[in-house]
């Protein structure tokens, strides 16, 4: 069964200052979906969802809350959310 929060990678951002480099980059900060788990009910979490459109239309398995953005359109949608919120990113 699919319901278990599975998250194949994901980013966590803290602000935006260089939002495509850490995007990209082995460095860039990761959460455990335990250390997720300890973030839901922060009203600092934003949680994108960023699988490709036919993924995540094909998938049974979405986290509540997430927010959908389509991973190639990120300069489309990045000045959407402040910077000063976290930032986690996940697809699978």
């Amino acid at each position: 069964m699919r319901k278990k929060l599975i998250i194949g990678s994901v980013l966590i951002l803290l602000g935006f200052g260089s939002w495509l480099s850490p995007l990209f980059s082995a460095d860039a900060p990761r959460v455990t979906k335990d250390e997720l788990k300890g973030l839901f009910g922060n009203p600092d979490l934003i949680l994108l969802d960023v699988r490709s459109g036919s993924d995540w239309k094909n998938s049974d398995s979405k986290i509540q809350g997430a927010i959908r953005e389509e991973p190639d359109q990120i300069k489309s949608w990045v000045q959407k959310y402040s910077k000063d919120k976290i930032i986690v990113l996940y697809c699978a």
